[in-house]
């Protein structure tokens, strides 16, 4: 078959996604999760940027609580995995980047929070960015999903170059032409390919406002993980050439503009003092791409997306719900996008599973204003499969020599990480990680590496507590045709 659009259907052909009984207002909350992809933590202005112009997180600011010390992943997987499943993406055997046909996904007996929402009477859908499995045993209507609208991996991942497109980046030694084109898919089905990226995200947004009304007389979860803001970069007509800071910046207001249109549609519909909305990204910025205007900022944060240092993995976050969490206030308790799924799991009034590890702790005690105090005694922070760094109250120890990050690729070459001399900072302190304050700290050095040696024991080489990730003897693409058809 030759690399040419191909439409398979539009948006208009989609199934209507409504609730499939009325029923009564529900008592339990509605959650809100949106996720955006590669954000530097300075892109917004709640986190000091003065460059790009985010009215709409302003006021979601103004009206919830920002989270200062909140932490995913160092790329797009190993964060999706986490949010989805509380635990640690080397955990469940998730830790580096899914491409196209990949043999490996999500394991069919780990929980999303989606599989733990459904049975408690909540609608569920997706909208956006899955990349935890392409094979139909990993999709996401497979995984607690009522519904998916989105694309299954990166949209740097296709194999076409057409309008609203930019050619995929090489990998492993294969052309553009090695993988099919970027699709767009409705449920299981793929419905446009390539993808025209220019239309993604106001596409996104009007499919989640149309859930969300649908869905107003019952509890819904919708998981809103955009597409915005990777790499190539795509605003829509309506943004283009509008900011200050390029065709990023263009993208960032029009992801600004998104969150605005979801906030209101829960407010004009009364449903705001009933749903608690997440708003954080899976990992930081990447370097500015070389003649391309426009950049990201992890400021003040040190390095980049596919790095363990703090511009990596710590990311601008918001969590709103009037009436219930305080207006215009702040926490730097130490939280992470695991604990996502305990904290609205209980908040639904369900069990967080007991026959396996979790490693998220329950949040709302934080974001209720009932505790200053994070839940975890300690965070750790994995490059790929290996265990770089820890993180225990203000005292960052890490353990391998970082390096800046700023791509997939560096994030998935363990190999190449050599071991360095142990580093100690103080975060409260040096958030720019400038300071090595280990030899003025020896029995913190020393509290922080029994940690270390507890996780290794747990889910280290030989660790016990590793659970294997979802497999398929013979994956094949999305237009269903094998890998080696692409070649």
């Amino acid at each position: 078959m030759n690399h040419k659009i191909l439409i398979f259907a539009s948006l208009c052909s989609l199934i209507a996604w409504g609730s499939a009984e009325a029923s009564e207002p529900a008592a339990k909350p509605n959650i809100v999760v949106i996720l955006i992809d590669d954000m530097g933590y300075g892109d917004i202005g709640p986190f000091g940027s003065k460059l790009n112009r985010t009215p709409n997180l302003d006021r979601m600011a103004s009206e919830g609580m920002k989270l200062t010390s909140f932490y995913c992943a160092p790329l797009c997987t190993a964060s999706r995995t986490q949010i989805m499943t509380g635990c640690y993406a080397k955990r469940v055997s998730m830790p580096t980047v899914l491409y196209p046909a990949s043999s490996t996904g999500i394991n069919p007996n780990e929980k999303t929070i989606a599989d733990l929402l459904k049975p408690l009477g909540y609608a569920t859908m997706i909208v956006g960015k899955w990349h935890l499995g392409d094979q139909p045993e990993f999709l996401p209507t497979r995984h607690g999903f009522d519904h998916y609208f989105g694309l299954p991996y990166s949209n740097d991942m296709g194999g076409e170059t057409a309008k609203g497109n930019d050619t995929a980046k090489k990998s492993k030694g294969k052309g553009k032409n090695s993988r099919p084109p970027l699709p767009l898919m409705s449920d299981d089905k793929v419905i446009e390919a390539p993808a025209l990226q220019d239309t993604l995200t106001s596409r996104y947004t009007e499919v989640a406002v149309k859930f969300i009304t649908e869905n107003k007389d019952r509890p819904f979860f919708l998981y809103l993980p955009h597409t915005a803001v990777h790499k190539p970069w795509h605003p829509g007509d309506a943004f283009k050439g509008k900011s200050r800071n390029g065709v990023y910046g263009d993208w960032i207001e029009e992801m600004d503009w998104s969150v605005g249109r979801v906030l209101a549609t829960l407010k004009d519909l009364k449903l705001d003092q009933n749903t608690l909305v997440i708003f954080t990204s899976d990992n930081g910025g990447i370097k500015g791409l070389p003649g391309v205007k426009g950049a990201p900022s992890n400021a003040p944060l040190h390095g980049y997306k596919g790095s363990t240092w703090e511009g990596g993995l710590r990311e601008s976050s918001m969590a709103w719900w009037p009436g219930k969490i305080v207006a215009g206030s702040t926490s730097d308790a130490m939280l992470s996008e695991m604990d996502v799924l305990p904290t609205v799991v209980h908040l639904a009034g369900g069990e967080v599973p007991t026959d396996r590890k979790i490693d998220g702790l329950d949040m709302w005690p934080v974001l209720s204003g009932q505790s200053r105090t994070s839940p975890h005694e300690a965070l750790f922070y994995w490059h790929g499969a290996r265990l770089a760094a820890v993180r225990s109250g203000p005292w960052k120890l890490s353990v391998v020599a970082q390096k800046e990050g700023g791509s997939e690729e560096e994030a998935s070459a363990e190999g190449e990480i050599a071991k360095g001399a142990l580093h100690l900072y103080n975060l409260d302190k040096d958030i720019g990680e400038t300071r090595d304050v280990a030899a003025q700290n020896p029995d913190v050095v020393k509290r922080l590496e029994g940690l270390i040696a507890k996780m290794e024991a747990d889910l280290g080489k030989n660790g016990s507590g590793i659970r294997p990730a979802g497999h398929v003897a013979n994956p094949k693409g999305l237009l269903m045709r094998t890998v080696a058809e692409y070649d």
